[in-house]
């Protein structure tokens, strides 16, 4: 083949299609092979006979009040990095985030959402073209909700049915990951841990009745991440362990981090594993498990935080003075990672996150918190 010979991605061999199609993890990565031509679109189906279908049915963390009759379901949201491929000559051509949710209750329809404050917001085109946009699959979150009618609907019109359905969050959960969970995952293989509101740390596979505890002797637990294929789970005391789920045993990973602050959050930025530990202007509050506790907020103010870093070959935590050109986002249900300048309205070296139900960021170079 001469140098400057180009060759069509539609006339691959048809051998290869399968196997580069089967390496694809995400469904938007999916969706766009098998949008290419015929040939690419029948070498490979758009998922698994058996992958996770959401929301999915789950073993609810309390009983439901008898009134309800509510299922428990796991509900998954995606956050994208989406980038205009034709973008004006008065726009900036800077990307940006937005967590999308396909709702099940509107006939599969999505529902935006901010990925830093979970509020439900619009498209300014009221139309979203995927095929207008370079698409990046950053994360994915879940969350725990009781599904339940808004009354007893008997009519046969469909849509007056789903019009009766409406969506609960379960109160008194902090924190819920699944793993794994991709388009070629049999559904039955996976598994999901949730952090409950007082620290405890349940668990549940697909299909089970019951979500049991992990660990009945430590009520502590401030966050859990999947991190290179393992559950991770950090405490209060910012004791890192990596969780068998198998088996169910908890190994501690590293020496304790000793951090000082209030809370503690795992997050994965470019292969390397971090802790945000926040720093609150009071003690926390732990609330009691309550699947539609209506209190007050917790009054506790972020006023700081300090940032760590899992140093591999030596073994440690290393305190992080900067996060250079990266921002984290500690969401409501996920945190990540992004590189700010690539992002509209995002800052080097901050981390973003709510307090009171406002969107705040924390500045590492004076450390500074500000409003958005």
């Amino acid at each position: 083949m001469d140098d400057g010979e180009t060759v069509e991605w539609s006339e691959l061999p048809k051998e290869l299609l399968p196997t580069i199609g089967k390496n694809l993890d995400t469904r938007i990565d999916i969706v766009r092979f098998r949008s290419v031509c015929n040939t690419w679109r029948s070498s490979i189906p758009l998922f698994h006979s058996k992958s996770p279908r959401f929301p999915l049915i789950f073993p609810s963390p309390y009983p439901a009040p008898t009134p309800l009759r509510a299922l428990a379901y796991l509900c998954q949201s995606t956050i994208y990095r989406l980038q205009s491929l034709n973008p004006s000559s008065t726009s900036s051509n800077k990307a940006w985030l937005i967590k999308v949710e396909q709702d099940s209750n509107s006939g599969g329809k999505f529902r935006l959402f901010d990925p830093i404050s979970n509020r439900r917001t619009r498209c300014p085109n009221k139309t979203l073209n995927l095929f207008d946009f370079r698409v990046v699959e950053l994360t994915k979150a879940y969350t725990l909700r009781y599904q339940v009618r808004a009354g007893s609907s008997t009519s046969a019109n469909e849509i007056e049915q789903v019009l009766s359905v409406c969506d609960i969050s379960i109160f008194g959960v902090n924190k819920v990951v699944m793993f794994p969970n991709s388009p070629w995952t049999n559904v039955n293989a996976s598994a999901a841990f949730v952090i409950f509101s007082d620290g405890k740390l349940g668990f549940a596979k697909s299909g089970d009745e019951e979500l049991i505890l992990v660990d009945r002797e430590s009520f502590d637990y401030d966050d859990i991440i999947v991190y290179k294929g393992q559950f991770y789970v950090i405490n209060s005391l910012g004791i890192v362990s990596w969780i068998d789920h198998s088996s169910l045993k908890l190994v501690q990973f590293l020496p304790p981090l000793c951090g000082l602050g209030s809370q503690k959050h795992l997050v994965e930025s470019c292969g390397a594993l971090y802790v945000v530990d926040r720093y609150l202007d009071k003690e926390r509050r732990r609330v009691e498990n309550d699947a539609f506790y209506m209190g007050g907020e917790d009054c506790a103010k972020s006023i700081g935080f300090k940032v760590y870093r899992f140093d591999e070959e030596w073994g440690r935590w290393e305190l992080k003075e900067s996060l250079g050109d990266r921002a984290f986002v500690l969401g409501n249900d996920c945190c990540f990672s992004v590189m700010a300048k690539e992002l509209s309205g995002y800052k080097r070296n901050c981390i973003y996150f709510t307090d009171q139900n406002e969107t705040r960021v924390f500045s590492l170079e004076d450390n500074s918190v500000g409003y958005l």
